[in-house]
C-alpha cells in the first residue's frame, strides 16, 4: 500500500537530515548537472540571481566560489532548509524568503538571472506558463533561466503521472489547491514549450543526464508575446 501524501514542505522538512546525501547520490550524474547549472549563472560581481526552490542551497556549493560577489535571492516552502542555508552561507549574506514560489512578488526587470533545480517537477503545465511569465518579467533585458530539472520520458508517462497523483488526492480526500510532495514532471519539450509561451526567447536544452534535462530560456529585448499554441 502507498504511503499517504504528505504537504511539501513537510516532507522535505522531515528528511532534511539526509536531503543533501540523497540528492547527490540518489540521482544521477547531481554533481555534473549542479555544477553545469552554476556555470551558465552571470561571473559579475553582484549579478543578481533568483533561486526557486532553493533549499539547502546545493546548487549554490558550485555557484559562490565562482562569484562570490553574486547576490542571491533563495525562495523555498521549508524554513528548516533555509535555515541550514543561512548557516552554510552566511558570508554572502543571501536574501531568504519563506514562502511559495507562486505567491511571492519577483518584480520587474530585477535580476540578472534566474534558477531552479530539482524542484518544479511537481506542477501542471497550466501553473508553470504564468510562473514561467512572472520570471520573464523579474529578468533583466538578456537575462536567462535557468531550469534544471526531472523530465518525463514521454507525454504517457507524463499523463500517467498527474492521473495518479489526483486518484490519490481523491482517495485521500484532500483538496487540490494545496501542494503535496509526489512528482509529476513535464517531458522536456513540454517544458520548453512552456517557457516559450510565457514569452522566453532562444529557449534551448543544454544538457541531459538520466531523467534530468538542463533548459535555457532567454530574455530577449524588445516586447515578445506569449505563444499561444500548446500541446
Amino acid at each position: 500500500m502507498a504511503e499517504k501524501l504528505e504537504k511539501m514542505a513537510e516532507f522535505f522538512e522531515r528528511r532534511l537530515d539526509i536531503y543533501e546525501e540523497h540528492q547527490m547520490s540518489a540521482i544521477e550524474s547531481a554533481e555534473d548537472f549542479y555544477r553545469k547549472t552554476a556555470e551558465l549563472l552571470p561571473r559579475s560581481s553582484g549579478a543578481k540571481v533568483l533561486d526557486l526552490g532553493c533549499g539547502t542551497g546545493l546548487e549554490l556549493v558550485f555557484y559562490y566560489p565562482l562569484n562570490r560577489g553574486a547576490q542571491i535571492t533563495g525562495i523555498d516552502l521549508s524554513r528548516r532548509m533555509l535555515d541550514v542555508l543561512a548557516e552554510k552561507f552566511a558570508k554572502y549574506r543571501p536574501e531568504l524568503i519563506c514562502a511559495s514560489y507562486f505567491d511571492v512578488d519577483f518584480g520587474r526587470e530585477k535580476y540578472d538571472a534566474a534558477v531552479s533545480v530539482e524542484s518544479l517537477h511537481h506542477f501542471p503545465y497550466e501553473k508553470k506558463v504564468p510562473l514561467y511569465g512572472r520570471i520573464r518579467e523579474a529578468l533583466r533585458t538578456g537575462g536567462a533561466f535557468i531550469l534544471t530539472d526531472y523530465t518525463a520520458p514521454d507525454e504517457e508517462a507524463e499523463k500517467e503521472n498527474f492521473c495518479e497523483l489526483a486518484r490519490r488526492k481523491r482517495a485521500e480526500g484532500l483538496g487540490e489547491e494545496e501542494f503535496y510532495h509526489f512528482d509529476t514532471p513535464l517531458t522536456a519539450e513540454r517544458e520548453c514549450r512552456a517557457l516559450s509561451e510565457a514569452g522566453f526567447s532562444r529557449v534551448e536544452v543544454l544538457g541531459k543526464w538520466a531523467n534530468t534535462a538542463l533548459i535555457r530560456a532567454e530574455k530577449q529585448s524588445g516586447a515578445v508575446q506569449p505563444r499561444k499554441d500548446r500541446f
